[in-house]
């Protein structure tokens, strides 16, 4: 039996996942998981990345515990977030994307490329957070002087596990987490060196990209491996869509919901009309293809709810109490206002006050809300995707932590018209473990050809 270790870590939690194919089923078992978040220091919004690798590190010595041969690992994380380097040291602090600090850069980043030829050019939905405009904010900040080398979250951490030297930057910057930066060309799949030269990026820090299957080195015997390491990614590689009649599996659409719902399609070419720029829809690599979609906010919006109404409180009775309110107010969820406020319910309250609500009276109207105002957003998207695109969907598989939620399932069946498929699997370590796989049996016909 061969055992592959998936590490999935996203905004707010981590955990190692070790993957074996049986009985023609690819099994898996959790053996790791750590709690991830958001540190405040100094007035931004961090990331504490030497607790993220002594946990990368812990939870694959567990693994080993348990399974003495691995025989190879990888690392997927949330978009757009880097660590910036100076030879083999990372520059500290390590910003998260809901800080602040890209207010002031966004603006400049515009007056030098207006989004509308950013957008024809990468097909990236403008969000506040992308990486083009953390970089731009470092460079008017001085953190990009002497910097030698940046990298995305889990390259940082395979690098680190890899020996962490500086002459092994090369082949680290992987595709379909680069393509969340909004600095790789839609039609090439490679950085955009016209766009680095025009903001007066550093060159030399944008290398050619490398796909997944690629090999980076080892970490205590075991392989160190590329998946498609934007989670995003990772997660529409394990879904186990329904092929369409050319067998692309392009015929239905996904909704990856977490802490972000992702909704979108698999598409062969990039959508980079005005009408997709103007829809805020974003081009983001895939494995051989191109993720189509919608960047919503998701499940954020719930739990910080629930942090603040009923600490605690079991995800079955918030969801029984939304269900028997009848409250019928609604909010825009893709609002930037509700991206880090200080109180998720006082923001909702103000919403609802500028569009003529009366305010919520209990905790099930809030979260009726919620859930209301998101299933009514994964409406509006789909109809807005099918004309963008030109198709007619019939089906939408749900996978991630939303997948659990039947009451926001049932809403989004009635919002969208569409059939739900949800299923509660870990998709994104399953298309982690899957693209290792694959690896695993490339290089064995590498080898058999070489050996003929």
């Amino acid at each position: 039996m061969k055992y592959y270790l998936a590490i999935d870590i996203g905004a707010s939690s981590g955990r190692h996942i070790i993957g074996w194919q049986e009985d023609g089923a690819l099994r898996t078992e959790e053996v790791y998981r750590f709690k991830n978040g958001v540190t405040e220091r100094d007035g931004h919004l961090t990331w504490d990345i030497d607790r993220l690798e002594r946990e990368v590190r812990a939870g694959i010595d567990t693994a080993l515990g348990r399974y003495p041969r691995i025989e190879s690992l990888s690392v997927d994380t949330w978009g757009v977030d880097y660590v910036l380097l100076r030879g083999d040291r990372p520059v500290l602090p390590c910003y998260a994307y809901r800080d602040s600090r890209t207010e002031v850069s966004i603006p400049r980043v515009h007056e030098i490329i207006p989004f509308p030829e950013l957008y024809a050019r990468t097909g990236i939905q403008f969000q506040t957070f992308n990486t083009i405009y953390q970089l731009y904010a470092d460079k008017l900040s001085g953190r990009l002087e002497g910097a030698t080398g940046y990298l995305m979250m889990p390259e940082y951490l395979m690098w680190r596990l890899c020996g962490g030297r500086q002459e092994s930057f090369t082949g680290l910057h992987e595709y379909t987490i680069a393509t969340t930066t909004g600095l790789v060309n839609a039609g090439t799949g490679e950085f955009d060196l016209e766009i680095i030269r025009r903001l007066g990026l550093p060159e030399e820090l944008f290398t050619r990209l490398s796909q997944p299957g690629t090999v980076l080195g080892e970490y205590k015997g075991i392989r160190v491996v590329l998946c498609p390491t934007h989670d995003t990614a990772s997660a529409v590689e394990g879904i186990p869509m329904e092929t369409d009649a050319a067998g692309s599996g392009e015929g239905e659409l996904f909704l990856s919901s977490g802490t972000w719902s992702l909704l979108g399609a698999k598409l062969q070419e990039a959508v980079t009309t005005p009408e997709s720029l103007e829809a805020n829809f974003s081009n983001e690599g895939g494995v051989g293809y191109i993720r189509y979609l919608k960047n919503i906010m998701g499940m954020w919006m719930v739990n910080n709810l629930r942090d603040e109404l009923c600490p605690g409180e079991d995800f079955s009775a918030i969801t029984e109490s939304a269900g028997a309110s009848a409250y019928q107010g609604l909010v825009d969820v893709t609002a930037q206002r509700f991206m880090a406020p200080e109180s998720m319910s006082g923001e909702i309250c103000r919403a609802l006050e500028e569009s003529g609500y009366t305010a919520p009276e209990s905790p099930g109207d809030y979260f009726r809300c919620a859930y209301r105002s998101l299933a009514r957003c994964y409406g509006e998207s789909v109809r807005v995707l099918e004309g963008l695109t030109g198709r007619r969907y019939s089906k939408l598989y749900i996978v991630g932590g939303g997948a659990k939620n039947q009451y926001l399932n049932r809403l989004t069946e009635e919002e969208t018209g569409l059939k739900v498929a949800a299923l509660p699997i870990e998709a994104t370590a399953l298309g982690n473990l899957n693209s290792q796989i694959t690896a695993q049996k490339s290089v064995k016909c590498s080898a058999a050809e070489a050996v003929h």
